[in-house]
């Protein structure tokens, strides 16, 4: 047999090349920072950081997903509500208030709640951004696209918070809320 002739350029490959793709090296390198950053206080749990979202921060949130968006025009907005009928859909009754800019088709979010717990959810398309939802015609019904948790039928009126209440036992939970035109 010959002997090995030299290697071309090509073919080399360097130590660092196969070190970078070993799952084992990215375990020892956060091992290795984790034990740098420690008595420091940099310490950041990675399974619980919460992601950018909207609202109060806090260690509870639920990923949104709003379907059948229009357009990508204004805001969505989405209201927080606890699981009290007399506060739910009247003025200053929500937890708070909170926006993100919207997406045609599709727009998803995540929203923090104060903690677990049973919400109720309101989303509306506010297309002008002018923070309140617009009404028209003789009845005062949305003329902006409207939604809420759990997607209840809204017939004749607004649905019932017990219609409307999700429970959020743990953060990082995810629904889908359908918006309707009216």
């Amino acid at each position: 047999m010959a002997p090995p002739g030299p290697r071309s350029l090509v073919q080399k490959r360097w130590f660092w090349d196969d070190v970078m793709t070993l799952p084992k090296w990215r375990t020892a390198m956060a091992t290795v920072l984790g034990l740098i950053t420690a008595p420091l206080g940099l310490h950041v749990d990675t399974a619980k950081a919460a992601p950018a979202c909207i609202g109060p921060a806090s260690e509870t949130w639920i990923n949104i997903t709003v379907d059948r968006v229009r357009n990508s025009k204004g805001l969505i907005t989405a209201t927080l509500y606890t699981n009290e009928p007399k506060r739910f859909l009247v003025k200053n009754g929500s937890l708070y208030v909170a926006s993100t800019p919207a997406t045609v088709g599709q727009t998803r979010f995540c929203l923090f709640v104060p903690h677990p717990g049973t919400y109720a959810i309101a989303i509306y398309h506010d297309e002008d951004s002018s923070g309140t939802i617009n009404r028209g015609g003789l009845f005062g019904i949305p003329s902006e696209a409207v939604g809420f948790s759990n997607n209840p039928t809204i017939f004749l009126g607004p649905p019932s918070l017990r219609s409307t209440l999700v429970t959020i036992e743990h953060p990082n939970q995810s629904i889908t809320i359908n918006v309707k035109k009216f």
